[in-house]
């Protein structure tokens, strides 16, 4: 990325990127609420498949953004790609320990 570029933009081109950035964080306070309330939950909400969905499509629309060389839709894909990995990995912890839970339950016969 061409840093020189942010140097020669104009008012216009300025006032958009901070709008663009303002509208992504916007757009990513939702997925904060819900990782925020899966985490108080410590279990997560959402289908399985939301999640799944979510990390294939942010994936490829992160390397898109990376083809473009946009700084903030980079932004937005990447920092919501954390939000997918957790939430997956809450649904399969969970998944283990009630696992472990049913295999001991079983044993005490």
């Amino acid at each position: 990325m061409n840093l020189d570029a942010f140097f020669d933009l104009s008012i216009e081109e300025m006032v958009m990127l901070t709008f663009g950035f303002v509208a992504q964080a916007l757009f990513a306070a939702r997925f904060l609420v819900q990782w925020v309330s899966s985490e108080i939950g410590r279990k997560s909400v959402i289908p399985v498949a939301f999640w799944y969905f979510s990390c294939a499509g942010g994936i490829m629309m992160l390397i898109y953004a990376i083809w473009r060389k946009d700084p903030v839709f980079i932004l937005g894909q990447s920092t919501g790609l954390i939000v997918y990995i957790r939430n997956l990995f809450l649904i399969h912890r969970e998944k283990r320990m009630d696992m472990a839970v049913a295999k001991d339950a079983g044993g005490d016969d």
